[in-house]
């Protein structure tokens, strides 16, 4: 089939098309936001994008018009493919018609963490030889690409809860046929689709309510809103935390700077411990990493894969691009990637950094660009969170025009509150801006985390030239 992709930069979009043309189908694509990785990532598997949204970007032949979440009514190329009546659907559901039917769907979900634990829980089966399919929104550094579709049993997803395309408004995991999913952790996210908590909380008891009877729930029991929407299961569930009440008991958890490890005990017969748990280490730092990796393991274990080769993958599993990512050392200052963009995970984020360099300067620079954090709801959360680094800049907050001022964050309210908590901070409006000003005020042994679910407008680039200028 031809199959055109609009809005094909997406992580998702990506990572599908790739894998559809990997299964003999003819790809193209359009979209207005090309940035790495995603680009490249295109560009490395044959297929070419258009630059921009422009009726003459649909092909003459064109079976089915694969509409992205990100595009509206108004967009050229959307309007022209419907003035000519093409066949249209959204992202999941072309994976359910043409990818999931009939296959065990191993599904993660939750507000943090998901492209990590998902990512981990395919490299799990990757590496056992159960040769899974898996759809993320990212790329693990293990699998080399976000989406692989293959003959084999298991297909492991990254489950989001944002809404599925402009003509349908369900969460985008209700499509994807579970057999098993994950729940990690539930708060307030998606400020432009959901009202509140209860909202988040009622498309999550929607998708509790499509598991079927022969199916699983693996769920974080430390979390009240979790077990909440799990309450009236229709299947089996298997709460996993801290807590000695769980089912899957974490005990004897370790975090060292650029390691971790923890017992994982689940009733018998998994005994390694002596104590009825197995010991399971990864080369990532943060107790949120050790949470993703339980819930991977209490997976795999459900689908009969050993102790010894969750263990073994666990240990060579080697992250995500933009997650805590190494971008590059600059005249001694280390450069680091992170997509965090919610206050929870920027904390948790730094919280591990910290840990990683406990006697380095830290410093953070965070875009308001996503749909929650250019709005107002997270105003003093933010600042809390930003405080946990040495320096923080912020810049402008993304398509501000698209906001009223009343509902907008506020990045100068930010850097006061920085300030009354004795942080130097600094906002200055765009990247080049930023780039100049902390160039100046970074040494050799100090490190900057870049926190944006975009590309900050180059300012990994824009920052490495500035230092090396500042000689």
């Amino acid at each position: 089939m031809n199959f055109h992709f609009l809005g094909i930069c997406g992580t998702a979009m990506a990572g599908t098309a790739v894998a559809l043309r990997g299964l003999g189908h003819t790809i193209t694509g359009s979209d207005a936001n090309v940035y790495p990785p995603m680009s490249l990532f295109l560009e490395d598997q044959g297929i070419s994008i258009r630059l921009g949204y422009a009726p003459e970007n649909l092909p003459d032949s064109c079976d089915l018009l694969v509409v992205g979440n990100a595009i509206s009514r108004g967009n050229p190329e959307l309007e022209a493919a419907l003035d000519r009546r093409l066949r249209y659907a959204s992202l999941p559901e072309v994976l359910r018609q043409f990818l999931l039917q009939g296959r065990r769907n191993l599904v993660v979900t939750g507000t943090h963490g998901k492209t990590t634990t998902t990512s981990m829980l395919a490299w799990i089966l990757e590496s056992a030889e159960r040769r899974p399919s898996w759809m993320i929104g990212g790329i693990p550094k293990n699998l080399e690409r976000g989406a692989l579709f293959r003959e084999g049993d298991f297909t492991v997803l990254e489950g989001d809860e944002y809404d599925t395309a402009f003509f349908d408004k369900r969460s985008k995991f209700l499509h994807y046929l579970p057999e098993i999913v994950v729940i990690n952790n539930l708060e307030f996210d998606h400020a432009d689709i959901f009202e509140n908590l209860d909202a988040i909380k009622l498309a999550f008891r929607r998708l509790v309510h499509v598991v079927p009877r022969n199916g699983l729930i693996v769920a974080n029991g430390d979390d009240a809103n979790v077990r909440e929407v799990v309450a009236a299961a229709p299947c089996p569930v298997c709460f996993v935390g801290l807590s000695a009440e769980n089912d899957a008991h974490l005990t004897n958890v370790r975090l060292d700077p650029e390691h971790a490890s923890f017992a994982l005990r689940q009733g018998a017969p998994h005994t390694a411990a002596g104590d009825g748990s197995t010991r399971f280490s990864l080369p990532l730092s943060g107790l949120f990493n050790v949470r993703n990796a339980a819930a991977a393991a209490v997976v795999a274990r459900h689908v009969g894969v050993s102790d010894a080769k969750i263990r073994d993958a666990l240990a060579a599993f080697q992250g995500v691009k933009r997650r805590q990512e190494i971008r590059a050392t600059v005249r001694g200052v280390i450069l680091v990637d992170d997509f965090g963009h919610h206050p929870t995970a920027l904390r948790q984020t730094l919280e591990a950094l910290r840990h990683r360099w406990p006697t380095a300067r830290l410093w953070a620079f965070f875009e308001p660009r996503s749909n929650t954090t250019r709005r107002a709801i997270f105003q003093k959360e933010l600042s809390e969170a930003l405080a946990l680094a040495d320096g923080v800049f912020v810049s402008q907050v993304a398509r501000l025009d698209q906001l009223p001022l009343e509902n907008r964050l506020d990045p100068e309210r930010v850097i006061h509150d920085l300030h009354a908590k004795g942080r130097e901070a600094h906002y200055l409006p765009t990247a080049a801006e930023i780039a100049r000003v902390a160039a100046a005020r970074l040494r050799p042994g100090d490190v900057a985390v870049l926190f944006s679910n975009g590309s900050f407008d180059g300012l990994h680039e824009r920052l490495a030239a500035a230092l090396v200028d500042s000689r």
